[in-house]
């Protein structure tokens, strides 16, 4: 959930090593390499230029050449120790000449038009307030015919959160933008995608965070407090006994967003 438009240093160090216990090294949003299959399933990455926003620390980076065949992949991120984390990963797995990690600053998009024939994110544009913008951004780098494909963190309506959502808003500590659903198809639209489809997760992962909470109290646990100590992981404990209760009522429905510009 790496941001790109906001404030910089959300994810410092120990943040990112106990993500790493709980998502696996270089993920920093849930489901691994199965949930981005599923995400890009029926789309023809072979060769093709990708942007990845908020890139994180390069996991999906290095899984959409090394699994998708993507010809190239540039990732941002607006926090230098995602970017050093990433140039890491892909150098230790010998993907430094296909992946470019660029650190931009909060604001447009530093590259021309149509410059990807993808572009990609994976739980980071919740930290972009102003969705309608956004749209119209990556409307403009693709190329004709290319194609927006995300997941993220979205509320289940328009308006204010609910003292449960807000409560878990708060716990999170990160500068969560979320939109509803409504609010994304409408963005797509009026930036000029067509073919535009949203798919709500919160089936899916109202069971993995479960599973996950079940893990860190579990197996995870002495693990992650010999490493991050007690205090930080019994917090991450708590954010996630929050998230669940949201995730419970629906009102916290992670989505697939997919469309297309027109060629």
């Amino acid at each position: 959930m790496a941001d790109t438009h906001g404030a910089s240093e959300l994810y410092n160090d120990r943040l990112i090593a106990m993500l790493d216990i709980v998502w696996g090294q270089g993920w920093l949003s849930p489901g691994g390499p199965d949930e981005v299959g599923r995400l890009v399933q029926g789309i023809d990455l072979a060769g093709r230029s990708v942007l990845d926003i908020g890139s994180g620390t390069g996991g999906v980076d290095c899984l959409l050449v090394e699994a998708h065949g993507a010809g190239h992949v540039t990732g941002i991120d607006v926090e230098d120790t995602v970017i050093a984390a990433a140039r890491r990963h892909a150098a230790a797995r010998g993907l430094a000449g296909r992946i470019d990690f660029v650190k931009v600053a909060p604001g447009s998009f530093p590259f021309p038009p149509e410059s990807f024939d993808i572009v990609f994110s994976k739980d980071s544009i919740v930290h972009i307030p102003d969705k309608h913008a956004l749209m119209v951004e990556v409307f403009g780098m693709l190329k004709p015919g290319g194609r927006f494909v995300a997941s993220d963190w979205l509320i289940g309506h328009e308006g204010a959160p609910s003292p449960a959502m807000a409560a878990y808003i708060k716990a999170e500590g990160l500068d969560f933008g979320m939109a509803s659903p409504a609010r994304y198809l409408d963005a797509m639209a009026q930036a000029g995608f067509t073919d535009t489809g949203i798919v709500n997760r919160n089936p899916w992962y109202r069971e993995i965070a479960r599973a996950e909470l079940a893990a860190m109290q579990g197996p995870l646990y002495d693990k992650a407090v010999q490493r991050l100590g007690q205090a930080f992981v019994d917090h991450n404990i708590a954010i996630w006994q929050a998230m669940i209760v949201v995730l419970d009522t629906g009102e916290h429905c992670p989505h697939h967003l997919h469309a297309t510009k027109p060629g």
